[in-house]
């Protein structure tokens, strides 16, 4: 058996372990952040339960950590109310970015943790089966200690032999993107094995399941042994080591063999992931340099990029910030001299937090090109539209920011080696560990935060709208934009509703508010990148009834389920050419359809009709016909 499918044993509570075929499995822990977070706890009260069911969950404040009002502090203190009601510890903000937090304190080989954002895979480094889910479904994984999960299939990525000096793990993961795409990994778990995996640190392996969501894939994951069990002895929690390997001769779906030694510095270019060169390819001029992130924080990373800046000045046409992924690192840096180099080269240093990854400020000048180690480089994710950033390791942004343009790191010529602590700081200070008594807490609700939308029953028929017609790889950011400006409302659907798609049009609110909603069809891989439910509750809030595409991301498919919103899927491809926008779509005989798994659509406009079919489980099927998640469990109770 794999590793992959060992972990789902231990953790199997209801079906049977088939690609395809729907399963319950026991959650071990959660993690939240505060974008994400508030809907999670908003929803976690309305499920009327005493205390979490986990092992362990913890709610990170890591997004919105700028405070220009009162909208982010808000709603820090109502997760910090409802998170210590429920028993569920709180990060304060500064202590750093969830996941590389996680990895360090918390992450445990053979465990299951959820979380409410789409980089959890990242302790999927240390052999834990992360993944990354709505916030109305890590709700209920701490409220009921339990998820829902189609099996996926299993693809194998061989490591062989180990990579060349100034070759990073960020040059790895942008290789696989390179080759399989931003869908690559959709409806797959990413296995890694090999005596490659040997070379890789434990951070060096969470840098690449980080981006392993860059692929749509469900998770990836990485064996538990010695490295494992090192990194957990320098943590100081050798007691949670445990090996996880998967049998000899396991069994996989898919497999690829990839040689490390032929990896080269890779840059992903503007506007995807995947759109991957050799940063030999050619030398562009730059105006900034953003160096941190969940994917490239780790405290080698940084001790990495402090000893290229050591004794040199940033070039003077270049912005350098700098974001260590924790407080526990921020505090190593400052003890051992390397912080001091980075300030003496002229780079800025930011508090841990995710900050210019998710467009929390150091947005670029307008039309400027910025060299960012995060793991997305969608249009106007930064918080500037027009801007250019091109993804890379920590080797390439450091050697560039001192060169002015894109520069490949190993003309500097001599290794780097980076000196482990014994034992790595561990600071309990921006931690708030629930008491008994604060059971008795009452949420502190602000201003901002409004209560979330729930679904109606659905209706056996209706007319709509086609509202807007979409491509391929719509992401949530796009849906819902992302930016400094609009963070601070992740708690207030009705305000976030007035930006709905407004990377794509200024007026999809206008359009739903003159139909009274309506549908919305697109191409292939339908909210792609973050976790955001909010990509399904706006559109909910806007009376949106379904969502036709050709194909869906897992993440955002189970969001538009859980809110009541049928997603279906094209039966043939070619149906999509012919549907405009403002067709008038008529839905007959809706229950019985989406029942039966197919449905014909007749296109009153046009007048044609044309077939969708909907992919999912039994329970998904009773979800939309009850309208959500919250109205079936109300049902059931």
């Amino acid at each position: 058996m794999n590793l992959t499918y060992k972990i789902l044993q231990n953790h199997l509570l209801e079906g049977t372990i088939k690609s395809g075929e729907e399963i319950k499995i026991k959650i071990d822990q959660t993690l939240t952040q505060d974008t994400t977070g508030t809907m999670v706890y908003l929803q976690l009260n309305a499920l009327n339960v005493d205390t979490k069911k986990t092992e362990l969950s913890v709610a990170y404040i890591d997004h919105n950590t700028l405070q220009t009002g009162f909208a982010n502090a808000d709603d820090h203190e109502f997760i910090k109310s409802v998170a210590l009601k429920h028993g569920i510890i709180y990060s304060k903000a500064g202590n750093g970015i969830c996941h590389q937090v996680h990895l360090e304190r918390f992450g445990v080989p053979g465990k299951t943790l959820i979380g409410s954002d789409s980089h959890t895979p990242t302790s999927g480094g240390l052999g834990s089966l992360a993944i990354g889910a709505g916030g109305l479904d890590v709700a209920i994984g701490i409220a009921k200690a339990y998820y829902f999960l189609e099996v996926p299939k299993v693809l194998n990525i061989e490591l062989i032999n180990s990579l060349n000096d100034f070759v990073s793990a960020k040059d790895v993961i942008l290789y696989i993107l390179k080759t399989l795409s931003v869908k690559g990994g959709v409806g797959k778990i990413i296995e890694y094995s090999g005596a490659g995996v040997k070379t890789l640190s434990v951070t060096e392996r969470a840098t690449i399941t980080n981006m392993g969501a860059e692929l749509g894939a469900t998770t990836s994951i990485f064996p538990s042994d010695e490295k494992t069990y090192d990194f957990l002895l320098r943590q100081g929690r050798v007691n949670d080591y445990s090996p996880q390997s998967a049998d000899e001769n396991s069994e996989y779906d898919e497999q690829i063999i990839i040689d490390l030694s032929e990896i080269e510095p890779m840059t992903a270019t503007p506007h995807s992931p995947d759109n991957v060169i050799l940063v030999t390819n050619e030398n562009i001029k730059i105006d900034q340099v953003v160096i941190g992130s969940c994917t490239n924080s780790s405290y080698t990373d940084m001790m990495r990029v402090a000893k290229i800046l050591k004794g040199k000045t940033v070039h003077p046409d270049v912005s350098l910030v700098i974001a260590p992924g924790s407080s526990n690192i921020l505090t190593m840096l400052a003890k051992n001299g390397a912080l001091a180099d980075m300030i003496v080269s002229g780079a800025r240093i930011l508090e841990s937090a995710c900050g210019p990854c998710i467009g929390m400020g150091q947005a670029p000048k307008s039309g400027g090109i910025s060299l960012r180690t995060m793991n997305r480089n969608f249009k106007g994710r930064s918080g500037t539209m027009d801007a250019s950033v091109y993804l890379v390791s920590p080797e390439t942004a450091a050697y560039s920011a001192l060169k002015g343009e894109l520069r490949d790191a190993r003309e500097l010529g001599d290794s780097i080696e980076i000196d482990l602590p014994e034992l790595f700081d561990s600071n309990e200070s921006y931690f708030i560990y629930p008491k008994e008594e604060d059971i008795n807490i009452k949420p502190v609700i602000g201003p901002n935060i409004k209560p979330f939308p729930i679904g109606n029953k659905l209706q056996d028929s209706f007319t709509k709208k086609v509202l807007l017609k979409l491509g391929d790889n719509i992401t949530t950011d796009d849906i819902t934009p992302s930016n400094a400006s609009l963070l601070p409302y992740r708690s207030n659907v009705p305000h976030l509703s007035n930006f709905c798609f407004g990377t794509i049009t200024d007026d999809f609110k206008k359009r739903s508010e003159k139909n009274d909603g309506g549908i919305v069809i697109a191409g292939d891989n339908y909210g792609q990148g973050s976790s955001r439910e909010h990509a399904a509750l706006v559109p909910l809030y806007l009376k949106v009834k379904a969502v036709i595409a050709k194909s869906f991301a897992r993440i955002h498919k189970a969001n538009l389920i859980n809110s009541g919103i049928l997603p279906l899927i094209f039966d043939s491809l070619e149906d999509y050419n012919y549907i405009t926008e403002y067709d008038d779509l008529v839905f007959n005989n809706t229950i019985n359809s989406i029942m039966n798994r197919e449905i014909i659509i007749f296109n009153k406009t046009k007048q044609t009709s044309f077939k969708a079919v909907f992919e999912g489980s039994d329970k998904d099927i009773k979800t939309l016909l009850y309208g959500g998640t919250i109205n079936r469990l109300k049902e059931e109770e």
